[in-house]
């Protein structure tokens, strides 16, 4: 933590600082009524951040310094703690005297709210994948003992690539409830749009406060509308009580029955109604992918959730958390080979190994077939475990007999991922060489066993 002292005060056009703490601030990117928030390098760490500070004139007001100082303590809590590819990183946070500030990971781009305008939608594929991905975090983030409170568009952050939203981040949590601390929490908080029908009753909350009000995120982002509007707040709290929102289906074309099903469903008034838990409400948006139920965008040929749910389901992985899984989405090389293509020649030096996702290879050694490998095991994987290169040049054919979909990572790429992943690796490796083990003692002295 730096202290007060360490903060230079000086400041640039726009009543933009120079610094604050060590950090360098490079730009201002957004301002509320209570904070303000900066781009910044981090020199340390060599990093741009993002850094969140209160607002001096918040501070003019007992109330507001009551308030700010539970919701900067509550966020200041979380530093180190929520680490989900989906979820922003809190870095640090500074308890200044006069002017407290968190320092947050830096996300380019913008926030979902600027896609729930009517001129401004995103595809019905890119939003579902949008809820899939959140849904996961949220339901990691549950699992820490939180629930958010304040799920709105504001505070989804969005990665933007060549124009089209390819991936998000779920931020600010000063409104987080804490369900092991012992401590009095400010309650109802959230914003009202998107806040459940128990949140306004004040009731004790669950994980299915945040499914309602993502699901009213995820109606904003299909219809360009929330799912309920009213001039005043009491007439919208009438509306989130006992009202229904209107199909999506009549709101904008194309939209899937089932979509529209599955959102309202999260949308029920009694969160008994509602998706069982995070993990049924986000593979219930991923079954839309996987059916072909919406109109595909010509996007990308294949979804990270299909590739997460495929990752899943394969044996090679079961030892993997969602947290690792998504680093393998992300990280690894996704290959499609054909019927006859070689994966690897005999003599040929390893550069690579494969987990077969999906098809069939063979194995032949001197033109003779001596093993099939199927979806969910590897192969190459000496040029990863191998101690000399020696031992890394291939001792066999390796041939597609059924058009395979592999899931490729060099040595190179192993060393930039995380070590709790490598590990998981290095003992899925052990279970392969196990069961390959097993197999030729078998194959050795009971060979009528295996034909």
């Amino acid at each position: 933590m730096a202290s007060s002292a360490s903060r230079t005060t000086a400041r640039t056009g726009n009543n933009l600082p120079q610094r604050i703490g060590r950090y360098e601030v490079r730009a201002r990117l957004g301002e509320g009524a209570t904070s303000e928030v900066f781009l910044a390098h981090d020199a340390f760490h060599d990093r741009l951040v993002a850094i969140k500070r209160v607002r001096h004139a918040s501070l003019a007001d007992p109330l507001d310094t009551h308030y700010s100082a539970r919701f900067f303590a509550s966020e200041a809590a979380l530093v180190g703690r929520l680490k989900h590819p989906n979820v922003v990183q809190l870095y640090d946070a500074v308890d200044d005297p006069q002017q407290p500030y968190l320092v947050l990971e830096y996300v380019p781009g913008g926030t979902l709210r600027e896609h729930c305008r009517p001129d401004a939608l995103l595809s019905l594929e890119q939003i579902v994948e949008v809820g899939f991905k959140c849904a996961m975090a949220l339901g990691y983030v549950y699992r820490q003992g939180l629930i958010h409170r304040d799920v709105k568009p504001a505070n989804l952050l969005a990665s933007v690539e060549r124009g089209q939203v390819r991936d998000v981040k779920i931020s600010d949590f000063g409104s987080a409830l804490h369900l092991e601390a012992t401590r009095t929490q400010v309650f109802r908080v959230g914003s009202l749009t998107y806040m459940s029908p128990e949140q306004l009753d004040g009731a004790d909350l669950d994980a299915r406060a945040d499914q309602y009000s993502l699901a009213a995120v995820l109606y904003h982002l299909i219809a360009g509308r929330p799912p309920f509007e009213a001039p005043a707040q009491a007439a919208l709290m009438h509306q989130i009580c006992h009202a229904e929102p209107a199909p999506l289906t009549e709101l904008r074309d194309g939209v899937p029955a089932a979509l529209d099903t599955i959102v309202r469903r999260a949308l029920a008034k009694s969160r008994d109604d509602r998706h069982a838990d995070w993990e049924a409400f986000a593979q219930a948006l991923s079954s839309l992918a996987a059916r072909r139920e919406l109109p595909r965008a010509g996007l990308r040929e294949v979804l990270d959730s299909e590739r997460f749910n495929l990752l899943r389901s394969l044996e090679f992985f079961h030892g993997f958390g969602d947290i690792e899984l998504w680093e393998v989405v992300h990280r690894a090389q996704w290959q499609r080979h054909a019927f006859g293509a070689a994966l690897y020649h005999k003599g040929q030096l390893g550069g690579s190994f494969h987990i077969i996702a999906a098809g069939r290879v063979d194995v032949f050694r001197d033109g003779r077939k001596v093993a099939e490998l199927a979806a969910g095991t590897s192969v190459g994987e000496m040029v990863y475990l191998a101690p000399s290169p020696e031992l890394r040049v291939h001792s066999a054919d390796v041939i597609v007999a059924d058009a395979a979909t592999t899931v490729s990572f060099t040595p190179e790429v192993m060393e930039r991922l995380s070590v709790a992943t490598r590990h998981l690796f290095d003992g899925a490796f052990i279970g392969v060489l196990v069961r390959r083990l097993h197999a030729a003692h078998e194959a050795l002295h009971h060979p009528r066993r295996i034909l």
